[in-house]
């Protein structure tokens, strides 16, 4: 085989080989860190392993709200209306958290369908304004 070409062919595997190793890395990165998001009613439809890590979001119902006055840890229940699922979080609330309001919860799912939250997020509706941004506007009319 002529120098020339072997070369070229060397050259060709390993840009083969590295895109190979490349897709495999970014692949295996982002697989790692996706979170998936599931609803009540998929979650209990679902067969979700223990081990990984989701995220689960409805409305947090209402009079479902538990605190435990001696530590930070808050039990609720999220439901999308159709199936409820038990919240368990140890930390500080957003200052949005409330009943009837929207939530997405980060963490795992247990044996017994019960869900323990490492992070809770609330969230508000599209109507959400500041009060020092609504106080201005009120002032200036």
């Amino acid at each position: 085989m002529n120098p020339l070409r072997k070369q070229r062919l060397y050259a060709l595997i390993a840009i083969l080989l590295g895109s190979i190793l490349a897709t495999f890395l970014v692949t295996s990165a982002l697989s790692e860190n996706m979170n998936l998001f599931y609803s009540p009613t998929e979650i209990k439809n679902a067969e979700i392993s223990e081990d990984i890590l989701i995220r689960a979001g409805g409305m947090v119902k209402e009079g479902s709200i538990n605190r435990d006055i001696n530590t930070l840890e808050v039990t609720f229940t999220v439901t999308d209306y159709q199936n409820e699922l038990e919240i368990s979080y140890i930390g500080i609330l957003p200052d949005l958290f409330a009943e009837n309001a929207g939530v997405v919860v980060r963490g795992r799912l247990n044996k017994d369908g019960s869900f323990d939250a490492l992070e809770v997020l609330a969230k508000h509706d599209e109507n959400y304004m500041p009060p020092e941004i609504a106080n201005l506007l009120s002032e200036e009319e």
